[in-house]
């Protein structure tokens, strides 16, 4: 048997290895699209052998799958790190919000090409990989609706608030003010971003309770 030193190398370079192969896969998806993306393009572009990519996914719509998987569940864990880093030193929950903000900034102004790619899927309905899509998407949405319904629980927030609604329209919000913003405002920094949603968040969110 291997030590689990060993072991835990093998796993490290395989999820290095796998890093390289969504890296890659994105940024070509981005500029040409999945159909015209091929494997040996996925391959050259990460600098491995076409059998690699083979070996770590059975085919390029599941490595597409396992990407937008992936990508997702690094928003997820932004988005949760800084709702509980806000309740460690006893901020309110609009504090949590407004600091998920600035999270789902710093996340799309690091990967945009995977953030372009996540909203155009959302719009398509003819992919493998939708039922998937829709799973990990909710999971980002619910940390956000966990944070507006302790607000109500709590009395901070308004008890006439659709949770659900407003979750998501927090999440879309950030996907499309920061889009535009790298598309056709890129003169603007991450900061300047921030506040401008931050005082929308204090105003439509808050209120005056």
């Amino acid at each position: 048997m291997e030590s689990s030193s060993t072991t835990a190398a093998g796993g490290s370079r395989r999820e290095a290895t796998r890093q390289k192969l969504y890296e890659a896969a994105v940024t070509l998806i981005a500029e040409q699209g999945f159909s015209a993306t091929t494997v040996d393009e996925i391959a050259e572009r990460a600098g491995v052998a076409k059998g690699t990519v083979y070996y770590n996914f059975a085919s390029k719509s599941v490595l597409f799958e396992e990407l937008l998987r992936h990508g997702v569940g690094l928003l997820t864990a932004s988005l949760r790190e800084a709702a509980e880093g806000t309740a460690a030193e006893g901020g309110s929950k609009v504090d949590a919000l407004d600091a998920m903000i600035r999270a789902g900034l710093v996340f799309i102004d690091r990967y945009p090409a995977f953030t372009q790619l996540y909203v155009a899927e959302l719009w398509r309905t003819n992919r493998a990989w939708q039922s998937t899509l829709l799973v990990v998407r909710q999971e980002a949405v619910a940390v956000v609706e966990g944070v507006l319904r302790d607000g109500v629980a709590n009395d901070e927030l308004s008890d006439e608030i659709d949770i659900p609604l407003t979750a998501a329209a927090l999440v879309g919000m950030v996907l499309v003010a920061a889009l535009d913003w790298q598309a056709f405002q890129p003169e603007r920094s991450l900061d300047d971003v921030h506040a401008a949603l931050s005082r929308l968040l204090q105003g439509r969110v808050s209120g005056n309770r």
